[in-house]
């Protein structure tokens, strides 16, 4: 699958982050542009899996709509770091780890990309 994948980004993600995708030519949708505020997470990954995005997200709690889609045997894919990980990430690293994953011939064997600061 080499290349970038269309994303979904959750509304935890940072904005910063998001222009920075954006700005390399990342094809991405926000979920607040989308579905009002305190949408339930498991409505907002549904719509990644059926749009065929990558779900991108920080947000510990949208694990458990992934576990239980993972059960169910229902596709999708996801890139997932928690949120205080953001204090070991900087904007740029997670744009290159993202790039990183582009350039992989297969990053979702698993569909749940786990990114992980190099520190």
């Amino acid at each position: 699958m080499a290349g970038r994948p269309a994303l979904f980004t959750d509304a935890c993600v940072n904005g910063h982050l998001v222009d920075a995708l954006v700005s390399r030519g990342w094809d991405v949708m926000r979920a607040i542009d989308v579905f009002p505020e305190k949408t339930p997470d498991p409505v907002v990954f549904e719509r990644a899996a059926q749009g065929g995005r990558v779900f991108v997200s920080n947000d510990e709690g949208i694990l458990k709509a992934a576990a239980a889609w993972l059960v169910e045997g229902r596709a999708f894919r996801m890139i997932f770091w928690p949120q205080e990980d953001y204090r070991a990430w900087s904007i740029g690293e997670l744009l290159q780890a993202f790039e990183e994953l582009a350039a992989q011939e297969d990053p979702f064997r698993y569909p749940i990309v786990r990114l992980r600061p190099r520190r």
